[in-house]
């Protein structure tokens, strides 16, 4: 697996014939959910990590959008970070992801369009310190939303006792949720006014993809302090 990102100048890699390829980058939470799924299928790839600021030229002939993650098979490519795991969930059927019953698939994408908000009240709370106040009383309206979703389901995951790709798409912001928490501890979980979202975030801990694709909260802190000066450091971590 590249770990290292390819950056501006960098000659491509050559494709394997009938090896998935993943392009990604090591702290994209969006990546992260096509990881998510690629690991909880046990299924064989390989990782072409991006530099996402100063891209490869062949990166463009991937995705014209510059985006990751991207997936490539032989003449096949996908991107979009939804597009890529239900793709994943549709070709590798081993462990199905996505729910058979019609009015929870379209829940679950109800819930997925939901979150859009939360994700730009986690940037916003990073970048906008004057409106965190404000910010942190939309994340209780937004757990509460969830927490009730789980309520309904049963739990413990939104998928039951095994996850579905709702809690995969919802789970890499979760993780770096850690970061504004220290911020700001009103935005902890507390498990007695979310016990369902609360237990919800234990048990996606004991994941096994969730083990093998997440960082630890220094690791995401010093990654998102340099993503804040503007010029992240893609390579944190990796030995020289």
């Amino acid at each position: 697996m590249t770990q290292k990102s390819f950056t501006k100048g960098s000659a491509f890699p050559p494709l394997k014939p009938g090896l998935l390829r993943l392009y990604s980058m090591r702290f994209c939470p969006y990546a992260q959910r096509t990881r998510l799924v690629l690991e909880y299928k046990n299924i064989t790839y390989e990782t072409i990590n991006v530099n996402l600021k100063d891209k490869p030229e062949w990166f463009f002939d991937k995705n014209p959008l510059g985006l990751v993650p991207i997936l490539e098979l032989d003449d096949k490519i996908i991107y979009e970070s939804t597009a890529t795991c239900e793709w994943l969930d549709d070709v590798y059927t081993q462990n199905r992801l996505q729910p058979t019953d019609p009015y929870v698939k379209a829940w679950d994408r109800i819930l997925l369009e939901y979150f859009g908000k939360v994700t730009t009240a986690f940037y916003g709370f990073l970048r906008k310190p004057d409106e965190r106040e404000k910010l942190q009383e939309e994340f209780q309206k937004y757990f509460e939303f969830y927490n009730d979703i789980l309520a309904k389901r049963g739990g413990p995951l939104f998928g039951g006792e095994k996850p579905s790709l709702i809690d995969f798409f919802l789970w890499p912001h979760f993780e770096r949720l850690q970061i504004l928490q220290e911020i700001d501890s009103r935005l902890l979980l507390d498990k007695s006014k979310f016990p369902s979202l609360a237990k919800w975030q234990e048990s996606m801990l004991q994941v096994p993809a969730v083990k093998a694709t997440s960082f630890d909260l220094e690791t995401h802190k010093r990654f998102f302090q340099s993503y804040l000066t503007g010029n992240p450091d893609y390579d944190i971590g990796l030995e020289e």
